[in-house]
């Protein structure tokens, strides 16, 4: 189907209000709604790319628009998080969690940013996504999907989202570091 990964991503878009709107409706069925809307989201987030390689439709708009639409979700979702009383109670440390989904909003700032200049710069290839990367989004896909699943019960799963977040954002940190030490001698340059 011509088109279909740039409509998944426009779709990813699209459910950002839908989630938020859902997120606060008082339900017992609202964590399903949630974290559904969500693990959709990251489905398309994966599904899109690799149709676009595979039918060879890869264009400039969803070269530009994919990763902005990833952004948008996963910073929606951890915002969301981070304000939920809920998860606050559950939490094992509220400032570790607030300053974990600030190293993992802050470095796509960074890295976007960094991305856009090394481009401009030609060296684009320097900060390449990598395979921490990979693990990063997946821990992080993951533990999203989880806590939202349980922030109004807890649990073990609970637990495990708020510990694959903290690996998460570890990663974050580690995979941000990788792509400064990488266009370091770029940055530098007079």
């Amino acid at each position: 189907m011509k088109g279909l990964p740039n409509q998944l991503t426009i779709l990813r878009i699209l459910i950002i209000p839908v989630f938020v709107l859902a997120y606060y409706i008082p339900w017992e069925f609202r964590p399903w709604l949630t974290a559904g809307l969500f693990l959709v989201a990251a489905i398309t987030d994966a599904l899109d790319g690799y149709l676009a390689r595979k039918w060879q439709q890869t264009s400039a708009f969803g070269a530009f628009l994919d990763p902005v639409a990833d952004k948008l979700v996963v910073a929606t979702a951890l915002v969301l998080l981070v304000a939920n009383p809920l998860v606050q109670e559950k939490v094992w440390a509220l400032p570790l969690l607030t300053i974990t989904v600030a190293v993992i909003i802050g470095r796509e700032i960074v890295v976007s940013a960094l991305r856009e200049w090394m481009a401009e710069a030609g060296s684009r290839a320097t900060v390449a996504v990598s395979w921490i990367g990979k693990f990063k989004t997946a821990a992080q896909m993951t533990a999203i999907t989880l806590l939202l699943f349980t922030d109004q019960s807890g649990g073990w799963l609970f637990q495990i989202g708020e510990a694959l977040l903290y690996v998460a954002g570890f990663l974050t940190l580690w995979s941000m570091l990788k792509y400064l030490k990488a266009a370091w001698p770029a940055l530098m340059k007079k």
